[in-house]
């Protein structure tokens, strides 16, 4: 099986326990590289674990 390469904004809420307008605003804030598709935004999860690593030192 092939490692997934984007997380969903719900996914970074699970992953945080956060709520739905923090998660976006995070994306906003342009923490981690994200795109929109549409109505969809996609996470970099490769962006996204780094930085919750420099997060989590």
């Amino acid at each position: 099986m092939e490692e997934k390469r984007v997380y969903r904004v719900y996914e970074i809420q699970e992953i945080l326990g956060i709520g739905q307008n923090t998660a976006y605003t995070l994306v906003r804030r342009k923490l981690f590289h994200s795109v929109q598709i549409g109505d969809h935004i996609r996470i970099s999860k490769k962006s996204f674990d780094r930085w919750m690593e420099q997060m989590t030192g």
